[in-house]
């Protein structure tokens, strides 16, 4: 099972570093653009207030944290840094159980003496600690950021670690949900494809969400679930309706596992 877990994560060691790389450098972009914010704050709290709440509300802004603030700046960036996490996690759940598929490895791997339950938590396991290592390397580039970009404006450092333990759960959702659907679906041929129509899917399913001021739509996509604005603001996540993407992971692991120990796996 070991040999498993290390052949997978090592597969996954060139798409973590790219991930992790990409959220570093899409964090510095945006934060070292804050100063300009910063230093026009009353001219920006002015353009601000002549667009649509409706438009706020899609970008996940609050009026509670002004944009010039750093935990209101935060909140903008951060949604964007949600849709990496998002593709990333779905890429991992859609991929690892539906790879043997797709390039006719099945018979030779279900040919070792690994139960097929072993095979599961190998390969499963591979892709948590993966998203874990982007998330502490992506956590870790924030909050260097926050502090060489903040020009001199005060922040709390508590609600900032309450959203990036967040996005942990967050990504496990979203690996769920990958997982779930590639062992219902007979094969998966396009990764890719599935992983940015969850993630993109969901996000704009937020966005009208918030557009409408409708919970119905929110309660099926994870970026209200762990809205990043709500727990800047209270410093804690919203419990009703994180639940619910607790329930998903739950739910999902479970039918990921009976489905995938029954299943037949397509090969030659």
């Amino acid at each position: 099972m070991f040999n498993i877990f290390k052949y997978e994560f090592k597969g996954q060691l060139k798409s973590m570093s790219l991930w992790s790389i990409s959220n570093v450098l899409l964090i510095v972009m945006f934060f070292a653009l804050y100063p300009n914010f910063g230093e026009d704050a009353a001219l920006m709290e002015k353009i601000m207030e002549n667009y649509p709440e409706e438009m706020l509300k899609a970008f996940g802004m609050s009026t509670a944290l002004p944009l010039s603030s750093v935990l209101g700046y935060l909140v903008f960036c951060f949604a964007f840094l949600q849709l990496m996490f998002a593709i990333q996690a779905s890429q991992y759940g859609f991929g690892i159980l539906s790879v043997e598929e797709r390039e006719f490895t099945a018979d030779y791997l279900m040919s070792k003496p690994v139960s097929r339950g072993k095979i599961l938590f190998a390969k499963v396991s591979s892709a948590i600690i993966s998203l874990f290592i982007t998330l502490v390397i992506s956590s870790i580039g924030l909050i260097v950021s926050i502090k060489v970009f903040n020009n001199g404006n005060p922040y709390e450092m508590k609600p900032i670690l309450i959203l990036l333990s967040s996005a942990f759960f967050f990504e496990l959702t979203f690996l769920t949900i990958g997982l779930t659907v590639s062992v219902i679906l007979r094969r998966i041929r396009n990764v890719l494809s599935f992983s940015l129509g969850l993630a993109f899917g969901t996000y704009i399913m937020n966005a009208v969400r918030a557009i409408l001021d409708g919970k119905l739509l929110g309660y099926l996509t994870p970026f209200y679930h762990f809205d990043p604005a709500y727990i800047l603001v209270h410093s804690a996540y919203d419990g009703k309706v994180v639940l619910i993407s607790f329930g998903m992971i739950i739910i999902g692991s479970i039918t990921t596992v009976l489905l995938y120990l029954k299943r037949d796996i397509y090969a030659l």
